[in-house]
């Protein structure tokens, strides 16, 4: 049995793997996440802010007693976790490393607890970094008052901790000889929870006294500089491939943004080629739609996608991805009836579902589950493509995503 946990489980993975969530050894089972809501402690009594759990789909066979090898993105198993609990979606049980994490940027310098503790000859002072240090006097002052060495802990999740760790590396330049660092996968949590987490991970590393750096100050770029996603979804024959063709047009005449475009057909021919229609590979499908366009979307461009898309979990899964980038995805329902679509069939597509020869059609033989967290709704029924078009650049222009 195996499974790829998501960012924030692999992030969580490594720290428990590491030491860095001591006295914690596993994902936590349903008693103790009840009790840390509840008490902020753990079932034994001991103080702990936060539930560490790891989710699986309900299809998944493991089963209590099993042995589930957890892999990161890359396909790499990165550690087993011994299950002793399937409850409300969640898998808990003790988990055991299968060597170091190599997962991520700057794996060189995920030092463990361990590791720290041996090239340590004192006492420790963590200083926690999210973002740059303001007051290196004050760390330096603190640390000769301790007679302590500085370990430097940049807290290195997501989009922005590659600037973090840039961040503590200069900063150690200018601090005393003998300044430790180690990057540590914490991701973000509500501010309180977020200072009691390092609390505990200062303390792993040996450190006596901990300092939390200030918070970073994040400024989003104005939205004709961000990255964007445009993701239509609609039945066939409903218009999205020929409004979302109208929209790539436009945006090239206009030519103030980089531009990609992906539409179902033509990605299912190339990025998919060899899934079938089913449940499972339509969803694939468009995971692969969704990370073609965060990547798209991570680096400043404008993605414009047009598959059908007919699940409300998948397209929530696409809007995380980009979101989880630092990018917007605006979500356009081309929402054309049924009788239109059919009536338009030039490749007889839903007179051949309707006869049965082809299964699983979207409409007809399997459900298309309309979204109602639309940014924008088009009927095209009955109105030229340019009106269709016209809408969608107007979001745009509204929302600033065009000049």
């Amino acid at each position: 049995m195996e499974w790829t946990p998501d960012a924030r489980e692999l992030a969580d993975l490594e720290l428990l793997c590491s030491g860095g969530f001591a006295p914690l050894t596993g994902f936590m089972g349903a008693a103790d996440v009840g009790s840390v809501e509840e008490t902020g402690r753990l079932v034994d009594g001991t103080p702990w802010p936060d539930a560490i759990t790891l989710e699986l789909p309900d299809d998944h066979p493991v089963v209590s007693g099993q042995e589930l090898i957890l892999r990161d993105p890359e396909g790499a198993a990165v550690a087993t976790l011994l299950v002793t609990e399937r409850a409300h979606g969640l898998v808990a049980g003790t988990v055991t490393a299968l060597g170091a994490s190599e997962h991520g940027p700057f794996a060189r310098l995920r030092h463990t607890p361990a590791q720290i503790r041996e090239q340590a000859t004192g006492a420790l002072l963590a200083v926690t970094m999210r973002g740059p240090l303001d007051d290196l006097d004050e760390i330096i002052a603190t640390a000769r008052e301790l007679d302590a060495t500085i370990l430097l802990l940049p807290l290195a999740y997501g989009e922005g901790g590659p600037a973090v760790v840039r961040a503590a590396l200069k900063a150690r330049d200018r601090l005393p000889d003998g300044t430790l660092l180690a990057a540590v996968p914490l991701a973000p949590r509500e501010r309180e929870i977020d200072l009691e987490l390092r609390e505990h991970i200062a303390t792993a590393y040996g450190a006596e006294e901990h300092l939390a750096g200030p918070e970073p100050v994040t400024l989003p770029g104005p939205p004709h500089r961000r990255g964007v996603v445009v993701f239509f979804t609609g039945l066939s024959g409903s218009g999205k491939s020929t409004v979302a063709r109208g929209l790539r047009d436009a945006l090239l005449e206009d030519g103030t943004r980089p531009l990609t475009y992906l539409d179902g057909d033509e990605v299912r021919r190339i990025l998919s080629a060899g899934l079938t229609f089913s449940k499972q590979d339509r969803d694939l499908n468009i995971r692969r739609i969704g990370f073609v366009a965060a990547e798209v979307a991570r680096h400043g461009g404008l993605a414009v996608c047009a598959p059908i898309a007919p699940y409300a979990a998948t397209r929530e899964e696409v809007r995380h991805m980009v979101e989880s980038v630092g990018a917007d995805f605006l979500l356009v329902h081309i929402s054309t009836p049924l009788e239109e679509c059919e009536r338009r069939d030039r490749k007889g597509l839903y007179a051949k579902a309707r006869a049965g020869v082809i299964p699983e059609f979207t409409g007809i033989s399997d459900p298309y589950e309309e979204p109602d967290d639309a940014d924008l709704t088009i009927d095209t029924t009955g109105i030229p493509v340019t009106r269709a078009v016209d809408s969608v650049l107007g979001l745009l222009r509204q929302g600033g995503w065009l000049r």
